[in-house]
């Protein structure tokens, strides 16, 4: 690869450039590695001519990010008339292209990284202009989440952490390297990447069962041939009309932005807890800014415990990194305990002498809820209160709520029963833990996720 992997500094914070992706993917996803010259010709270093050329054509040759993904595309157009369909609405809304194209700018290169040292089709670094419009904060009606919409089920089978604190489904790093384990398993499963694709989208037990029943019936199982939901039927082509427009862009009146064969973020981490406020600062750039490059965050703060990555403009980590080392406040302003019994807000506030305002707010309790035991709750730091523990900021219990006065009738039916008596859980537990989710600017930017999409 042209650029190196990581680079770690060893410092209070440290800091890691991050070229390519951390996950590693064992040989047999890979494609055959074609036969190399053995000449002594091919053996020989690179030569350059410094009266003429600049060395740095030796470490990057693409300069520019399109170039490199168009030499890495495999999957055939045809003139399917869907895609031409789709590709007639994406020129007519060029506004929507331009956003979309202007956010990919951020994250292309990890993924095009990735992607090719997977041996990938580099179709895929597409995908996530039909999944989410690059939006990383999306989330749909279906509960799929981040850039490549994974379900809660599918994000879980591959390790992505969700919990209070985080949902790694909207972490840039961690669900790219899992969306790529996701589509190489199902390559190993069909082998055909339209199939893969219908799988990815429909799921891939419900395109096993539109294979089984055309074989039943001496007909074809390629995707042109399974019968299955128009959203499905459209997805392929509506890659197949990106494509297109990466390949020729001006073709349909579009223009891409320019963009340079050059990491956009760099990953930093530090072991201490720190507010999303005052890491925005340190990286002097706005809130929105910073949770717009950083959407797995659910909570105003960061837990160091959790070995978080945060991501940063390319030329901004090294102000975040001496903007924190000199600071000499508290970093954060929360912190996390756990109940050992059920409590109501104003109990629990009480107890802590901090206002109950600000737990109902940051934890998103409703009013007229109570707080079950075993709970992880988000409270405001007093006194000498210590960041958050790693037992609490990795396996985070969900908030668990039921209603006061469920609760009262509760007790009433079984006296003496305590806080066993609460075990139970009720239905209001399913608005318990609701997360800020970031809304594209419009319904066509809203990916709304198929039926049971990733979940099979």
């Amino acid at each position: 690869m042209m650029w190196t992997r990581a680079l770690k500094i060893t410092l209070p914070l440290l800091v890691a450039l991050v070229f390519t992706g951390c996950a590693t993917t064992s040989q047999e996803w890979s494609s055959d590695v074609p036969n190399v010259n053995k000449s002594t010709k091919a053996k020989r270093a690179p030569k350059v001519n410094i009266d003429k050329e600049s060395v740095d054509s030796l470490s990057a040759p693409y300069s520019d990010l399109w170039d490199r993904i168009r030499d890495g595309f495999e999957l055939e157009v045809a003139d399917d008339p869907l895609v031409i369909k789709h590709v007639r609405w994406y020129a007519d809304r060029p506004d929507y292209v331009d956003r979309m194209m202007s956010r990919s700018s951020r994250y292309l290169f990890y993924i095009v990284e990735e992607v090719e040292r997977r041996k990938m089709p580099m179709e895929l670094a597409l995908l996530p202009f039909i999944e989410s419009a690059f939006n990383p904060g999306a989330y749909s009606r279906a509960k799929a989440s981040g850039m490549w919409q994974f379900m809660p089920a599918t994000g879980k089978d591959f390790k992505l952490t969700q919990n209070v604190f985080r949902d790694e489904r909207r972490d840039v790093i961690q669900s790219t390297d899992a969306a790529l384990d996701y589509l190489q398993r199902l390559y190993k499963m069909f082998g055909d990447w339209q199939l893969v694709l219908a799988a990815y989208n429909w799921g891939e037990g419900n395109v096993s069962k539109a294979i089984k029943r055309n074989q039943a019936q001496n007909l074809p199982t390629d995707y042109a041939n399974l019968k299955m939901p128009d959203e499905t039927r459209n997805y392929v082509p509506k890659l197949l009309a990106v494509k297109k427009i990466v390949l020729d862009s001006k073709a349909y009146g579009l223009t891409l932005p320019k963009l340079q064969n050059h990491p956009y973020f760099v990953v930093v981490t530090t072991s201490k807890d720190v507010d999303v406020s005052l890491a925005a600062q340190f990286a002097r750039m706005t809130v929105e800014e910073f949770r717009a490059m950083n959407p797995s965050f659910n909570k105003p703060v960061i837990l160091g415990a959790s070995e978080p990555q945060i991501l940063l403009p390319y030329g901004r980590a090294q102000s975040f990194q001496e903007n924190m080392n000199a600071y000499k406040g508290r970093l954060s302003s929360w912190t996390a305990i756990r109940l050992g019994a059920r409590e109501t807000v104003d109990q629990l506030a009480t107890r802590l002498n901090v206002e109950a305002h600000q737990i109902r707010e940051i934890n998103d309790i409703p009013k007229g809820m109570r707080i079950k035991a075993g709970s992880t709750v988000i409270v405001p730091k007093v006194g000498k209160s210590k960041d958050v523990p790693e037992h609490l900021a990795n396996n985070t219990t969900q908030l668990l709520l039921e209603k006061e006065v469920a609760a009262k009738k509760k007790g009433a039916k079984k006296k003496g029963a305590g806080d066993k008596g609460g075990a139970k859980k009720t239905a209001s537990n399913s608005g318990a833990n609701k997360k800020a989710t970031s809304k594209p600017k419009n319904k066509a930017e809203s990916k709304v996720a198929s039926n049971s999409k990733k979940s099979n």
